[in-house]
């Protein structure tokens, strides 16, 4: 009775093995697939080494790999990178300090180049692009510092380029992000700026006030003219009108063909209206309107009159 119970209990024991042996190969298998298919995503470059040193670089997609001989480095990153470094301190020419934010725009075009030819490559991209910055900005004062940012990143970006080529890096651009002189010098500028506007602003009133009194002589100077003008237009009428009026009247009489009587007449009636001007002071009588005025007397003193042209005493 004990003989089978050890046999039933060996072949237990055998069938736990096998089973065992089956999961240890199926985890085996399940490594050596997982070790051996490596799917790269893209926009990402995979660095292979095989027993140590450089085999190959994958590209985005499915890859296979030999297992445990074959080791797939971490993935680099191949888009192209924004990185904001923090303030530095810069001494311009005229020894003043400021502080320069920057900002670098880079790529990865050779992940192999990237892996082994520096270290690491975003803090050799900080620290170049910081002593880059101190040797442009050092020549220049802080007023040129200023105003010559697009020198200075067209600078930064060519020494940049041509040194990190060999790091298989290609720097796109570069920013200056923040200039900031010291808090004395902001002072100063603002101080200096206000001035400035200040001054603007008495040039603009100046010539706003000048433009305005020129303006206004303009215009009287112009009403001026025009008035005159128009003075001149209405003389030239009115004596055009009082010739046109004298002519007409000359010929009236020259067709009216009046004798003195008539003559003397219309002197007698002309002369209350010379007497009405307030500045006649003095008369002039033609010797016509005397010669009028005997005629005149002649016509209505009848036979009261001596031949000689005489009266008799009353």
């Amino acid at each position: 009775m004990t003989l089978p119970a050890r046999v039933d209990v060996g072949a237990f024991v055998g069938q736990i093995f096998i089973v065992v042996l089956l999961v240890v190969v199926a985890i085996f298998v399940v490594v050596v697939l997982f070790r051996s298919i490596r799917i790269i995503p893209q926009a990402y470059s995979g660095v292979v080494e095989r027993l140590g040193r450089y085999q190959r670089t994958l590209s985005p997609g499915l890859n296979l790999l030999i297992p445990f001989i074959d080791r797939l480095l971490p993935l680099v990153d191949m888009r192209e990178q924004v990185v904001s470094f923090p303030p530095q301190p810069v001494i311009t020419e005229d020894n003043l300090v400021v502080s320069i934010d920057t900002v670098v725009y880079f790529q990865v075009t050779d992940a192999r180049a990237a892996t082994y030819e520096i270290n690491n490559y975003l803090g050799a991209v900080e620290q170049l692009t910081t002593t880059t910055l101190r040797n442009v900005v050092g020549g220049l004062n802080l007023e040129e510092a200023l105003t010559s940012r697009d020198n200075i990143n067209t600078q930064l970006r060519v020494v940049l380029d041509e040194a990190t080529g060999k790091w298989g890096i290609r720097v796109s651009r570069v920013e200056l992000k923040a200039i900031d002189p010291p808090v004395s010098i902001q002072d100063s500028m603002e101080k200096q700026m206000r001035a400035e506007r200040d001054r603007r602003a008495a040039i603009l009133t100046a010539e706003g006030s000048k433009q305005s009194q020129i303006l206004e002589a303009e215009g009287r100077r112009q009403a001026e003219i025009l008035r005159a003008e128009g003075d001149k237009q209405a003389a030239v009428l009115r004596a055009q009108g009082e010739a046109e009026a004298i002519h007409s009247v000359f010929d009236a009489i020259h067709k009216g063909d009046p004798d003195e009587k008539l003559l003397a007449y219309q002197y007698l009636q002309m002369l209350p209206k010379i007497s009405e001007s307030s500045s006649s002071k003095l008369w002039i009588i033609p010797s016509e309107f005397t010669d009028a005025l005997k005629s005149f007397s002649t016509a209505f003193g009848g036979a009261d009159t001596r031949p000689d042209g005489t009266t008799p005493a009353s």
